[in-house]
Parts: structure tokens; C-alpha cells; sequence
């Protein structure tokens, strides 16, 4: 049976807030769970996110895959880094990823492919320069030709 830590709906229409439950991967969304670990309430200023740590530790640990939106919030109240090890991330920098890119001696500006090329050399070229057929007049008598069906 896969197992899945999920968010489930409850609340009133277009006041929404969610339960992190448990369930299992093949039912529904607000279908039958195995057990309710947290919740999380996006209608208040800050919005409340309450996770049982050891309950959500314990599932990880027994084979349990967090959807993504469950993995953020088991990132943020710090369950996500007592079951992996690693450290919790910082809040994103303005910059940070320009700085990180210089300290691995990657070039800032990516180069080109020669797909990317032959692509924006195509665009810059207007159908008007090169007909696809080749031959021009059969073109132009096709303009006449819609021009005295309008009339």
C-alpha cells in the first residue's frame, strides 16, 4: 500500500483550509484518511501551520512520500530536516543565485545553442523575403485573386 503525506480540504467555499493527513496514494483527495497530523490555515495573517513532528517523522520514516506542498511545510516546521540530515534552507536572496553561479565559475549569460540560433536567425527573416513554393507571382496573383472575391 503506497502512502502518501498529503493536504485534504475542509471548510466552507472560498474559505479554505487544509488538513496534513496521511492517506493513502490512490484515493481521493478528501477521502478517507489513515490519520490526521497537522493543519494548516491560509486565511489568517500569519498563516497557522501546526505539524505533529514525531507522528510525521514516524510516517517518513516508514516508507510515507510527502506531496510537494507537504514537503514545504514539513521543510518549515523542521521535520524535513531531522529525517534527511541536511540543513534547512535559507529564505531565498535577491542575487543569491548570481553569487552561487560565481563561485562555481559558471558564465552568467548562457550561450547559445545552434538550434537557438538557427531559431532566431528563422524569426528575423519575414515570409514576405522568401516564399515557401519559390515562385513569387504565384503569390502576388493569389493576392488579386482574394481582392476581387471581397468585392
Amino acid at each position: 500500500m503506497a502512502v502518501r503525506i498529503r493536504l485534504r480540504r475542509t471548510g466552507k467555499k472560498k474559505e479554505a483550509h487544509y488538513r496534513l493527513v496521511v492517506a493513502e496514494a490512490a484515493g481521493p483527495r478528501d477521502g478517507r484518511f489513515i490519520e490526521a497530523i497537522g493543519y494548516y490555515n491560509p486565511r489568517v495573517d500569519p498563516p497557522t501551520v501546526r505539524v505533529e513532528q514525531e507522528r510525521a517523522l514516524w510516517w517518513l520514516q516508514h516508507g510515507a512520500q510527502p506531496s510537494e506542498t507537504a514537503r514545504s511545510m514539513l521543510v518549515k516546521s523542521g521535520v524535513w530536516e531531522r529525517f534527511t540530515g541536511e540543513p534547512r534552507p535559507a529564505p531565498a536572496e535577491r542575487g543569491a543565485a548570481e553569487r552561487v553561479a560565481a563561485e562555481a565559475g559558471i558564465a552568467e549569460a548562457p550561450t547559445p545553442s545552434p538550434a537557438t540560433e538557427t531559431a532566431v536567425g528563422a524569426a528575423e527573416e519575414g515570409p514576405e523575403d522568401s516564399p515557401k513554393d519559390g515562385n513569387e507571382e504565384s503569390l502576388a496573383e493569389g493576392a488579386a485573386d482574394e481582392s476581387e472575391q471581397v468585392r
